[in-house]
């Protein structure tokens, strides 16, 4: 039915950029809301990023001013813009998208987790 599919992620110097990516497959009709969620080495998951329909985007204090989400609705994808990457935002990074969609023969709405995708910055 539905299935995020991320990409983007990979080994960038400190100071440099990355461009994640999270497509949602299935029929979809509506992005309700779209997160950005990360895994630090030896640390819980943490929100980094999140934005629904209609509302401002809001950061976790450690990203604000590097980190942008957005969403492209044509084609079912968010993406969070990474600049200035520190050391400390190596980690695994994860999409969730609250979606409404056709499945089963109804119209559905739930929460979906994309796979994670591996950020490394070096120092």
């Amino acid at each position: 039915q539905v299935q995020l599919m991320e990409s983007g992620g990979g080994l960038v110097q400190a100071g440099g950029s990355l461009r994640l990516s999270c497509a949602a497959s299935g029929r979809i009709f509506t992005i309700n809301s779209m997160s950005w969620y990360r895994q630090r080495p030896g640390k819980q998951r943490e929100l980094v990023a999140t934005m629904s329909s209609g509302s401002s985007p809001n950061y976790a204090d450690s990203v604000k001013g590097r980190f942008t989400i957005s969403g492209e609705n044509a084609k079912n994808t968010v993406y969070l813009q990474m600049t200035s990457l520190k050391p400390e935002d190596t980690g695994v990074y994860y999409c969730n998208l609250d979606l409404t969609y056709y499945g089963d023969s109804a119209i559905n709405r739930n929460i979906f987790w994309g796979q994670g995708t591996q950020v490394t910055v070096s120092s």
